[in-house]
């Protein structure tokens, strides 16, 4: 059911406004993680002590890692999932020993090997880090421009996402929000979504729940950074659902909230792989330069996004937890677009009727 228009205005009369210095302070954080496919333990470990201050947020981790955090207050059913991934690329240990690839990515690790969508030109362009069992770009973990109201560091992608997990729980909190939402970090995103793909097939995906995936997308189809996230209608695999992807553009409107609208294409997220085995699955991204760390002169960089995109976003997904409680005290009293078409349907009944001469079987013949 698209959403009741008197529900989304009760909305607006509680609005979010992530606090600057606290929003800082958690991007800082977790950016400080260091990370790689199947290397998530750094980040995860983080997030766990972030979630524990949260006195109405459970968390379960599932048999593959993926964590899932549950906010709760008072009884109403959870209707979003919001979905962030905790890897980015980088060399990893090849456990099997074998099937690297020809005389090593970068000499001094020829054990590891990289995992990850960089092109082979851009890897012996950057200088690399060893964390012991994997390695990464030896980038600064985060920096903020005031001025160019700019974050950037060696991945945004996606720990922009898990920061805006954690701070919607702190928004939420604060409020004393009734209501309910998943936040869900996902292991092994950059090498095909094993982490979702698990989480999918393991049936403990919340039941009931729209997966929205909280990602960093690189510019397309004429959106631009710092005009607000991206409500992504799909991905280069898949069309996203259309009902909640029309929530979230409604819950947008209502709020007040610069957004933009595209299909993001020039790659693909968890949203797709979570469609494919059957679950509801929308998008938002907030735009990114230097997509996994590849500059435009052909080098190695710093990845960076907008503060204010990333606050939007915070903002729109705390909005719509605050509305679907509002949804499900009202669900009988508000009117959906569907009613409203065939509201309008009954009302243009007399003039169906007036011309139903017209179109009988007179004039079939």
């Amino acid at each position: 059911m698209i959403v009741a228009d008197f529900a989304f205005k009760y909305c607006l009369s509680i609005r979010f406004n992530m606090h600057h210095g606290k929003l800082l302070s958690i991007l800082r954080s977790i950016f400080n993680c260091p990370t790689a496919p199947f290397h998530e333990y750094h980040v995860r470990d983080h997030l766990l002590e972030l979630l524990a201050d949260f006195p109405h947020v459970s968390v379960e981790q599932d048999g593959f890692g993926n964590l899932i955090a549950l906010y709760r207050r008072g009884s109403g059913k959870a209707r979003w999932a919001f979905g962030a991934h905790m890897d980015h690329p980088g060399w990893v240990k090849n456990p099997a020993g074998k099937d690297l690839p020809k005389g090593g990515l970068d000499a001094r690790f020829p054990e590891m090997q990289f995992l990850g969508g960089v092109p082979a030109s851009y890897l012996p362009t950057g200088e690399v880090k060893n964390f012991g069992e994997f390695a990464m770009w030896d980038l600064p973990a985060f920096e903020y421009d005031r001025e160019e109201d700019r974050i950037s560091g060696r991945v945004c992608d996606d720990l922009v996402g898990c920061a805006a997990i954690i701070a919607l729980f702190y928004e939420l909190e604060q409020r004393q929000v009734m209501g309910s939402c998943y936040g869900i970090f996902t292991r092994a995103e950059e090498v095909g979504f094993v982490g979702a793909v698990d989480l999918a097939k393991s049936g403990k995906f919340p039941q009931g729940a729209c997966f929205v995936s909280l990602e960093t997308s690189s510019p397309r189809g004429g959106v631009e950074m710092g005009k607000g996230p991206v409500v992504r209608v799909g991905d280069r695999m898949s069309v996203f659902d259309d009902e909640a992807t029309a929530q979230l553009l409604a819950a947008a409107e209502a709020s007040r909230l610069e957004v933009q609208r595209a299909l993001l294409d020039g790659g693909a997220c968890e949203a797709t792989a979570m469609k494919l085995y059957g679950i509801r699955s929308a998008g938002i991204s907030v735009l990114l330069g230097n997509y996994h760390n590849c500059d435009p002169s052909g080098k190695i960089d710093s990845e960076y996004v907008r503060l204010k995109d990333v606050k939007v976003m915070i903002d729109l997904i705390a909005n719509l937890v605050q509305f679907a409680e509002v949804q499900q005290e009202n669900e009988d009293g508000g009117e959906s677009d569907r009613l409203k078409l065939e509201k309008r349907w009954k009302d243009y009944a007399p003039y169906v009727q007036a011309t139903a001469g017209k179109f009988g079987d007179e004039g079939e013949k």
